[in-house]
């Protein structure tokens, strides 16, 4: 899987948040991550480019500023 999209709330301590949209040209995934690299993470797969972005999009919110990585 390659990662497509990466976005992170600019947070570096405990409230970091990343998401990210992944594939590998056929599947297609979203992982939303809280506390950075050892936090937990969800993944979920989608059907399709568009439906992974609308997820992305849903679990990024809008309480903080997301950055595009």
């Amino acid at each position: 899987m390659r990662v497509e999209h990466h976005w992170w709330n600019g947070d570096v301590r405990v409230a970091r948040r990343d998401v990210y949209v992944r594939t590998d040209g056929k599947l297609w995934e979203v992982e939303a991550q809280m506390g950075g690299p050892e936090g937990k993470s969800k993944v979920q797969q989608c059907p399709g480019q568009a439906s992974a972005m609308i997820l992305a999009d849903a679990w990024r919110g809008s309480r903080w500023r997301w950055r595009k990585v």
